[in-house]
């Protein structure tokens, strides 16, 4: 006996120690998911580091250049002369996309106000004949409490013959009257509800504009791109202001100390008359119909034109005199306008 209780008694230590040796497993493997995620995100932030120094190098190294062409004498004037064209293009970069949002909101509010008119005279059109059914319920139901009113008096009013003989007929009238003016007040309390529901209702979002719109928007944004184009472009400063804003300072040599001055007085020059020419209404509304005609599409859904059937640019003058040059602004992306175009 003692040898078999022996037996039996060792069974709950094996089993005891099979749940630490699980226990151990389990949070062997934890850990080892642990380290694999510290070592990823390890990984991660090497890599991110090396990008850093790289980003890092590659500013020294133009920092570098830029200090080279500083203390060159030849190469100084250009270094300013690049700046301010580069200034030059960004500027007109950010009056284009000024002008393309302050256009589409307008568009939009514009669009969203007929749908606003639309949704309010429908609603107004309900409200009127919910308004029109509750009076005509009111009318009926005042006309049958006057004569719920004129019955119960003839009921009171009857003698006793009068009122064995007739008196339960008109009761059941008046039960009648009562049923109906039970009905027509439930049903004005119906039309109430109904109104205030309509009166309540949400306005509905315009959608976003539609093709047509942003076909309409695109040739506006175009022609004040022609617009500033036109303004820069008899000193050739367009051009160069694009070529300062794709390539890097120092890979343009715009000639000696005296032909960068004449760069920069040419700027300055066009820059203190530019927000007289460019917001001329009644210019940028003409030239957008003139771009409209000549514009092909690839497909009914596009909305931005083929960029060289767009390729011609509009100069109006004072008299209405129409002149063109070609010039492709945007298959060039002169100001940056694929950007700032509606899609």
């Amino acid at each position: 006996m003692t040898s078999l209780t022996g037996i039996f008694k060792a069974a709950p230590e094996v089993v005891e120690d099979n749940d630490k040796l699980v226990d151990l497993f389990r949070n062997r493997a934890e850990l080892k998911k642990e380290f694999a995620a510290l070592r990823d995100e390890k990984y991660q932030l090497q890599d991110r580091i090396k990008q850093h120094e790289g980003a890092t190098a590659r500013v020294q190294q133009k920092m570098d250049h830029l200090e080279s062409l500083l203390l060159d004498r030849e190469w100084v004037h250009n270094v300013v002369a690049f700046y301010q064209l580069r200034h030059l293009a960004a500027h007109c970069n950010l009056k284009l996309s000024r002008f393309a949002e302050e256009l589409k909101q307008q568009r939009e509010q514009r669009v969203h106000g007929r749908t606003l008119d639309a949704w309010n005279e429908q609603r107004d059109g309900q409200a009127a004949k919910f308004e029109g059914e509750m009076a005509e319920h009111r009318l009926q139901v005042q006309l049958l409490e006057d004569q719920l009113q004129a019955e119960r008096h003839k009921l009171t009013a009857m003698n006793g013959v009068s009122k064995i003989f007739r008196g339960r007929s008109l009761q059941t009238e008046i039960d009648l009257i009562v049923a109906r003016i039970d009905a027509g007040q439930a049903r004005e309390q119906e039309l109430l509800q109904s109104l205030d529901t309509v009166y309540n209702a949400t306005p509905p979002d315009h959608g976003g504009l539609d093709d047509a719109t942003k076909r309409s928007i695109n040739f506006m944004i175009l022609s004040f791109a022609q617009q500033l184009y036109l303004h820069f472009a008899e000193d050739d400063l367009a051009q160069l202001a694009k070529e300062a804003s794709e390539k890097s300072v120092g890979a343009v040599n715009y000639g000696t100390k005296y032909e960068c001055d004449e760069i920069i007085e040419r700027i300055e020059k066009r820059w203190d008359s530019m927000e007289s020419v460019i917001h001329c209404a009644d210019v940028l509304q003409r030239r957008a119909k003139l771009i409209a005609r000549h514009a092909v599409y690839r497909n009914d859904e596009d909305v931005i034109p083929a960029a060289g059937s767009v390729a011609t640019v509009f100069a109006i003058d004072p008299d209405g005199v129409v002149k063109e040059k070609d010039a492709n602004l945007l298959g060039d992306n002169y100001f940056g306008i694929t950007k700032v175009l509606s899609r």
